[in-house]
């Protein structure tokens, strides 16, 4: 029997873990130890830890951030790098007859899953540039702000008093571009890896979409892929409160992003 493989991928904060959790529910194999829930994403990230501490340790070995939130990329796997990947899919190969994961970071690395899983689809998750941007800076501040939630009394109501409100305009405007251009670069490694598939290898979606679309979605998985899958109704698991809104900031909403290439 054929294997088949679901390259789940997408730009941080794009609703990947929430579209990873519908297709977990309809008996997608996404992996066997998940990184549990936390900050930014309560209900539960569904990351595969394997694919993730790989990719940590990846972009930790090439002096990058183990975020991937970085405009870099590895300029070469080492040999040990690409045959610890191999070993992995290895793995989960002998054990599923169909299986996937995700992982913002695989954006940084398809070229080299593009190679190692030819045969792969990819399911892009697509989310505009305001709202990923936004999410990103709540999230990150969120950060800064336990840390002085964390002090004693005196300390806690100086900050949500008198501090916050300056230092969370400083931050977002201090990272707001960066955090664009990411989107940008991860965007732009997407178009550069889909570009080189077959048509029916690929499909687009956005979280929004499935809200009222999940049907047609599942169908295509499960017609045009061949996964085995149970349908599950989206609406089951999407909860608005948990996305965000989107917020209009002064210092991002003004910028028009490009995804041309040079």
């Amino acid at each position: 029997m054929q294997k088949r493989v679901l390259i789940i991928t997408g730009m941080h904060r794009s609703g990947t873990s929430l579209i990873t959790q519908w297709l977990s529910k309809c008996g997608l194999q996404t992996g066997e130890k998940l990184v549990p829930g936390g900050h930014g994403n309560v209900e539960g990230h569904f990351e595969d830890i394997e694919f993730l501490k790989m990719h940590e340790e990846i972009l930790a070995g090439h002096n990058l951030p183990k975020t991937g939130l970085t405009v870099e990329h590895v300029a070469q796997f080492t040999l040990y790098e690409r045959e610890k990947l191999k070993s992995i899919i290895k793995v989960k190969q002998q054990l599923y007859d169909q299986w996937g994961w995700k992982d913002p970071r695989t954006c940084l690395f398809l070229d080299v899953y593009k190679e190692l899983l030819p045969d792969a689809c990819y399911l892009v998750i697509l989310r505009d540039y305001q709202s990923v941007v936004s999410s990103l800076l709540r999230r990150e501040f969120k950060w800064v702000e336990n840390r002085y939630m964390a002090r004693k009394y005196f300390s806690r109501l100086v900050w949500t008093k008198f501090r916050r409100g300056r230092r969370m305009v400083q931050f977002y405007n201090d990272h707001a571009t960066e955090y664009l251009k990411v989107w940008i670069a991860y965007n732009q490694d997407i178009l550069k890896c889909i570009e080189t598939l077959p048509r029916y290898a690929f499909v687009v979606v956005n979280y929004s979409m499935l809200k009222d679309a999940d049907e047609q979605v599942f169908e295509y998985l499960k017609d045009k892929w061949n996964l085995a899958l149970k349908y599950s109704r989206f609406k089951d698991i999407f909860k608005e409160n948990l996305i965000g809104p989107m917020s209009l900031l002064n210092n991002i909403s003004t910028i028009r992003p490009s995804l041309r290439r040079p």
